[in-house]
């Protein structure tokens, strides 16, 4: 049923659209004072303790290689789960990568999960990772030191931390938290089991990659100390021929699912954290480069990259060396572990919010094929047993961030009078009962 107050049409915006005051949820907020710079510090030094985790070093010696890493950190969510009354279910994703270009023979590959399932909506799924292996100045050199510091200790501690953290509460969706291999070589072990899901159906919503995240020490000074980047793409990797016309037709190139994902990362960051805030970076990645969140956009999956604003490359990928009187290498004196206590935090508070809140409307459209300074939105209904209603988004075609929301009852559609589809940008979010709120959806136009 269409909802189209008429006293709106004589009001002007401001008088029924507002900014969301979204209070802060008391259990999160007790979450990110958890998160420990000393956990994450001793985390990244036993990762730099094996030597190397090259993906192609030894899977078989307990203390050197990509195998003791691999063992370390599914023991690491072992413990974790057995702290919260075996909550995890800890698990080693295994496969046989066949040679390619990073790889010059078959080589096992081993992704390590930990899955906190949720209570109410458990097929509702949402993944973080960092990947555990590391390189030199060459990957496939087997044997040399590749401390991996920064990149991507920092990363795979923050997700073990994740972990530890939020095992200790229930969520209404799954959380899967995962360390992989291979991304050093092209991105392997994100790719399989983005492929696998892909397989499976499994509804995964969104997905995080740390990557980077250490907040090199070396950089203390620079104006961007006080944030972090979230890297997300504007087209998608997988629009079809189709999908491209419509774009090219009505727009939306700056509100795919992915950026819709940034967005809510800030907002729901900036809900609880003043002095370290997220910098939204409109690319899929750094220039010439990619992360493990490219085979998931690849599949259609929202994914996000969080890095450092800021990298030195005197220590990523190098030997471990000294040179001209410079010291080269990614190890632990370059990290500043309460940056990655930080940026832990900002995956904390988005990744806590998301799996509360309830799922994004399904099948969102706005409806075009009359003339009219109207619009029309209409959407499905959330299945979810504690849905409240929804929100309509909109903000002027140049604005980065939503600005504006108008708060619907629990119905299917909405007419914004007065208000033209082709002058703004409009999206639609589903609300529960406790205020928790969905990311955005834009919408796609229907008759």
């Amino acid at each position: 049923m269409t909802v189209a107050l008429a006293v709106f049409a004589f009001l002007s915006v401001p008088a029924f659209s507002q900014k969301i005051q979204q209070a802060a949820d008391p259990v999160v907020a007790q979450m990110i004072k958890q998160v420990s710079p000393a956990r994450i510090e001793t985390d990244i030094r036993k990762l730099v303790s094996f030597g190397t985790r090259n993906t192609l070093s030894a899977q078989d010696d307990p203390l050197r290689g990509i195998g003791a890493a691999r063992d370390w950190i599914f023991a690491e969510f072992q413990k974790i789960s057995a702290d919260c009354g075996h909550c995890l279910l800890v698990e080693k994703q295994s496969f046989e990568q066949a040679k390619a270009a990073r790889i010059p023979e078959p080589t096992q590959l081993t992704n390590v999960l930990a899955t906190l399932r949720g209570t109410t909506d458990p097929d509702r799924i949402y993944v973080v990772s960092g990947h555990y292996d590391s390189m030199c100045t060459s990957p496939t050199n087997a044997t040399c030191d590749a401390p991996g510091a920064n990149d991507d200790a920092s990363g795979t501690a923050a997700v073990i931390e994740l972990a530890r953290v939020m095992s200790k509460h229930k969520f209404d969706a799954t959380i899967i938290f995962m360390g992989v291999p291979g991304e050093e070589q092209g991105l392997l072990g994100a790719e399989y089991f983005a492929e696998q899901a892909l397989q499976k159906k499994m509804n995964i919503e969104a997905m995080f990659t740390n990557d980077i995240i250490g907040g090199v020490t070396t950089l203390k000074d620079s104006p961007h100390r006080k944030r972090v980047r979230v890297f997300s793409e504007g087209v998608p990797s997988n629009e079809t021929e189709q999908q491209a016309n419509i774009r090219r037709s009505v727009g939306g190139e700056n509100d795919s699912p992915s950026r819709q994902l940034a967005r809510y990362i800030k907002e729901q960051s900036d809900r609880y954290m003043k002095d370290f805030t997220v910098w939204i970076i409109y690319r899929r990645d750094r220039y010439g480069r990619g992360g493990d969140h490219i085979p998931f956009l690849q599949r259609g999956f929202a994914a996000v990259r969080l890095t450092e604003p800021d990298e030195d490359y005197a220590h990523q990928h190098q030997n471990v060396r000294t040179e001209d009187g410079n010291f080269y290498g990614d190890t632990p004196e370059y990290v500043d572990f309460e940056y990655v206590a930080n940026a832990t935090r900002v995956n904390l508070i988005a990744l806590a919010s998301l799996a509360n809140a309830p799922a994004k409307p399904r099948n969102v459209g706005i409806v075009t094929g009359r003339l009219t300074n109207d619009t029309e939105l209409r959407w499905e209904a959330n299945s979810d047993i504690d849905i409240a209603g929804y929100e309509i988004a909109w903000r002027d075609t140049t604005s980065p961030e939503w600005t504006n929301f108008i708060s619907v009852r629990n119905v299917t559609s909405y007419v914004v009078k007065n208000m033209s589809k082709d002058n703004y940008i409009f999206g639609v979010r589903a609300v529960d009962k406790a205020g928790n709120r969905s990311p955005v959806v834009y919408p796609l136009p229907v008759r």
